[in-house]
């Protein structure tokens, strides 16, 4: 947990040393990016209103050598931060002040994401994307393409429900196991980084406004809209 709030990182340590996680507290942002690239950790918790080196920063220095998956703490009354933060790369963000209950079970959702699987999907290969569950490796039309764990969750959803529309609330209970609010961003900025890395030549993911999202097929549903 990197965050300057003394008091705030000794409370959740304990709530979460409670709930079976080891926990260290970094109090400062240049220390607590060196420790999150070096110390083997399975989650960063992330303030963003640090002094010196500011959350965002952090993330973005993170983000370029590391994809350890990041929860981000922001203000309450601070929209644009949580975009930002999704757009630089972030996971998941929890608005201060929170329940402490629900920044645990935000920490297991993450996790649960991240974790080892047993028994994977098929490969699928749909409109000239593949994508492998056993390897986690996607090309487009044959040329490989990076995306964080994340975004894979998401594009091996819509791919395996090809043709059909998955609403937010279908990809919001998927991945974080809760319903999404009329403000949460985070599938939207998600969706796009997904686009944005696929969609050089093609698109290949349509927005149904108001709803949610569909894989396209084949590129004449494109085409006959």
């Amino acid at each position: 947990m990197i965050d300057d709030d003394t008091e705030l990182c000794s409370l959740l340590a304990e709530l979460l040393k409670r709930e079976g996680f080891a926990v260290e507290c970094i109090n400062e942002g240049r220390r607590g990016l060196d420790r999150a690239l070096n110390g083997g950790f399975n989650l960063v918790i992330l303030d963003v209103m640090l002094p010196a080196l500011d959350g965002f920063e952090i993330l973005r220095r993170l983000r370029k050598e590391s994809r350890v998956p990041v929860l981000m703490l922001t203000a309450r009354a601070d929209d644009v931060d949580r975009i930002v933060g999704l757009e630089l790369g972030a996971d998941d963000y929890l608005p201060k002040p929170f329940n402490p209950r629900e920044l645990v079970a935000r920490v297991r959702a993450i996790l649960r994401r991240y974790e080892p699987r047993t028994s994977v999907g098929a490969r699928l290969a749909v409109n000239g994307v593949a994508l492998d569950p056993a390897t986690r490796q996607v090309t487009v039309d044959g040329e490989a393409v990076d995306l964080t764990t994340f975004e894979f969750d998401i594009l091996d959803l819509l791919m395996r429900a090809a043709g059909r529309v998955l609403s937010r609330d279908d990809l919001m209970e998927n991945l974080y196991n809760r319903q999404a609010t009329a403000f949460d961003r985070s599938i939207d900025m998600h969706v796009s980084h997904i686009r944005r890395k696929l969609e050089t030549k093609r698109p290949f993911i349509k927005t149904i406004r108001g709803v949610g999202y569909q894989f396209l097929k084949s590129p004449q549903d494109e085409a006959a809209e």
